[in-house]
Parts: structure tokens; sequence; C-alpha cells
């Protein structure tokens, strides 16, 4: 099978390196960390059976130009951006592994819901400019946290907030109440968690019913004290509108990870103090990106193993 990898995040990591070497001993890497135009990425895939991509965009238009792929193995867990229909309908296989980085990113939400309820981040910005601030915030213990989205990470955030006691308030598109219950969560809508969550946290793909979920209006239902939370997708948030927010301080502070545009360019909204800004690392722990890159391999093996 001929192999090209678009990540340059796998094309780096020397344990996905060595594992190409044994099964995919002439696979092409991304090495340059170079990023794709549209017409760029058509011809670094063009005659390869199989490719492992990260955040790249395949599209119909991408396929048509590319009539030997065979199979897209999936180096992460969102598959917005592959056109599923598209691949579907042109015989090209998807290799996927849903939650293979929701350790991950659940730490991250964790250690950023404590950071700016503690003010942890903010202080420490403070000190750093010479100013001694001693406001030690407010405990994530016997807080109400809200999450949208209960899938895998979703769930692994509420295997986290175990110790904390927290009320948490759960909202999700699919039916879910037996876990509900077994876990002691409490099933509300939308509107219901903007109003009463002291945290929010966002784990949806980013749909039509997602676009700026997070906007002007549900903002302005939020407590003065609340933190919101985005690792899932850019777009989720409208970023001017908490722009608005952070600055007049309607809501506490926010944490995101993830931009519409990547990388983003709005410094006015990046240089706020109380927001904490990645650069999209979610699932990106040293541990994630192994068990993601051996999951897409492993995806390419079981396609070979089939012929």
């Amino acid at each position: 099978m001929r192999v090209a990898v678009t990540s340059p995040s796998f094309s780096k990591h020397p344990d996905l390196i060595r594992k190409m070497g044994v099964e995919f001993s002439d696979a092409k890497l991304n090495s340059e960390g170079l990023k794709f135009s549209k017409a760029e990425l058509i011809n670094y895939l063009k005659g390869f059976d199989a490719a492992i991509v990260g955040l790249d965009e395949i599209d119909s238009e991408v396929l048509d130009q590319l009539p030997e792929l065979k199979i897209i193995a999936k180096y992460g867990v969102g598959l917005n951006n592959i056109d599923l229909d598209a691949c579907k309908s042109r015989n090209v296989k998807i290799g996927w592994t849903g939650g293979v980085n929701k350790v991950s990113v659940a730490e991250m939400v964790i250690g950023n819901a404590i950071s700016l309820l503690r003010n942890l981040y903010q202080s420490s910005s403070l000190l750093s400019e010479g100013t001694w601030k001693k406001d030690g915030g407010e405990q994530l213990t016997g807080k109400t946290v809200g999450i949208i989205g209960v899938g895998f990470i979703g769930k692994e955030v509420v295997r986290m907030l175990k110790p904390f006691n927290c009320k948490v308030l759960v909202n999700d598109i699919i039916d879910q109440t037996d876990y509900y219950k077994e876990h002691g969560l409490i099933e509300a809508t939308k509107k219901e968690i903007f109003e009463q969550a002291d945290v929010i946290t966002v784990h949806t793909p980013l749909t039509e019913e997602t676009m700026h979920l997070i906007n002007r209006d549900s903002l302005n239902l939020m407590k003065q004290n609340a933190i919101v939370l985005n690792t899932a997708r850019g777009g989720i948030i409208q970023e001017d509108d908490l722009l608005e927010a952070l600055t007049s301080y309607k809501i506490k502070a926010a944490a995101i990870d993830v931009y519409e545009e990547e990388p983003p360019t709005n410094l006015n909204l990046l240089k706020l103090p109380n927001l904490i800004c990645t650069p999209h690392i979610g699932g990106n722990a040293r541990e994630a990106v192994l068990a993601m890159g051996m999951s897409a391999i492993t995806h390419l093996l079981n396609q070979q193993n089939q012929k």
C-alpha cells in the first residue's frame, strides 16, 4: 500500500516514524511541516492508495483528482473536515476511532476550569508584569458544570469531575437517559445550562445547529461569574461576541483552543487578560498523539490485510 501522511505532528513523532518504517517503509511523510492549499494537497496525495490526514479538508473536488485513493485514515477524532458522503460515493473507506484522545482533551478542560476559577492564569499574568494582586477566586468543587455534547470527551469530563462533587447539567441530541441516571447527571436544555452553570464546556461537532452556539444571546443569559470553555471546534463560539462579553465582564472568563480561522489573527481577543487561548493542542498530549497515530496506522493495516 502506498501511503502519504499530511499531518506534520504525525510526521515528526519518533515512535510513529519508526512504526511507519516497519509497516510502510516507502511512506511519504510531511517532515517539513507543510501547510497545504487545496491544489497542493491534491498534488501531494496524487498517486497514493492511502492517506493519513489531520485537519486537511477532503471534499469531492479533492477526491475527484485522486482516483487511486482507497482509504483515508483520520489522525485525530473530528471528521468535519472530511466529506463522508463524497467518500462513500467513491468507495473511499474512512479509518477512524472515536475518543482516542479523550483523556488529553478532558484534562485540558479540567485544567482550564480550575485555572480560571481560581484566578491562577490571571494572577500569574499580573505578577509577571509586576502587579501583586491576591485574589484566590473560587473552587471548582461544588460548582454547577454544564456539558453540551456528551460523547467520548463529554463522558470523560464527567468521569474526571467525580471528585469535585459538582452538579452536572448535560445536553445532547442523543437520548442517553440511562447513562445520565447511572452517573447522577441532570438533563437540561441549552438555555438552562447557559442560565445556571458556573462552568460551560462544549463537546459537539461543528454543524449547522452548533455554528455560533455561543453568541451574544447565549452569553447574555450566563451568570456574571461564568466561564466558557471550547476545546471542540472553531465556529461554535462567535468570537466577536465573546470579545464583547469578556471585555465588558458579562462573564468572568473563557478558554478557547479552537478558532474559526487557524491560526487566529484577532489579537484584540487573544490579548484579553481573562482569556486563555491555546493553539489547538487539546488532543495533543504526547500520549494522545501516539494513540491517534497508532490508530491511523492500524486502520491502514486492517485495510491492507483485507485484500
